[in-house]
């Protein structure tokens, strides 16, 4: 699915924190590359990021995530890690992301995101802003 045309794409780099004892990006890190990628998506959708939960009292929590991780990456690799909106529902997204060096897919995944009242951690109503394309 990389380089779909409504992909939101960010760059990022595997630095030493983000690495095991031989230099190979750690799992996890894979985790923490898609979150920020996240961010700055709903960054470029004109959303205050920071004021989303205090402000505007919302929450958006990953409710469930099916990661396949295709190929190790080195420190200090340039790599991109896409966003797509596959779908979105009341309260729900569904996301497609990729972190890629290249062309080549390291690691894939589907996410749901919940959107919550940061008072109630009840399900809220999606902003319409989130929803539209750019």
């Amino acid at each position: 699915m990389s380089g779909h045309a409504l992909s939101f794409n960010w760059p990022v780099r595997g630095y030493f924190e983000d690495t095991d004892s031989g230099g190979i990006v750690h799992y996890a890190s894979y985790l923490k590359f898609m979150e920020r990628a996240r961010t700055e998506w709903l960054r470029g959708r004109g959303i205050d990021v920071e004021g989303l939960a205090r402000k505007d009292r919302v929450l958006f929590v990953v409710r469930s995530l099916k990661l396949d991780y295709r190929q190790p990456t080195r420190l200090s690799d340039p790599l991109r890690v896409s966003v797509v909106l596959e779908r979105a529902r009341r309260a729900i997204l569904e996301l497609w992301q990729e972190v890629i060096r290249g062309d080549e897919p390291l690691c894939a995944g589907h996410l749901r995101l919940a959107c919550l009242d940061a008072d109630t951690l009840r399900p809220r109503k999606i902003f319409n802003t989130i929803l539209a394309e750019h």
